[in-house]
């Protein structure tokens, strides 16, 4: 079942895509009619969508630093039981 609906959703990766852009574009221009009076932070007030941004960003930092890690040594070849 949850290869039918990757292989469905890989089949329409054009939609997916935008799916998501509408999705981000709604927390953003939700996230500007958030009472930001209580907010912590410069950015909190300023930036709209400053916790999704910050969320994104991070995610993306995350990925990148384990793939750095993974292929500097700790992941094992493809081949490493066989032998």
């Amino acid at each position: 079942m949850i290869v039918n609906m990757i292989d469905y959703l890989r089949d329409r990766l054009q939609a997916v895509i935008y799916c998501c852009y509408g999705v981000m574009a709604f927390i953003v221009i939700w996230s500007m009619s958030v009472d930001t009076s209580h907010a912590h932070t410069w950015a909190e007030k300023m930036i709209p969508g400053f916790w999704s941004l910050f969320g994104l960003c991070s995610c993306a930092i995350v990925i990148m630093v384990a793939r750095w890690y993974g292929k500097s040594g700790i992941q094992a070849r493809e081949d490493y039981y066989d032998n």
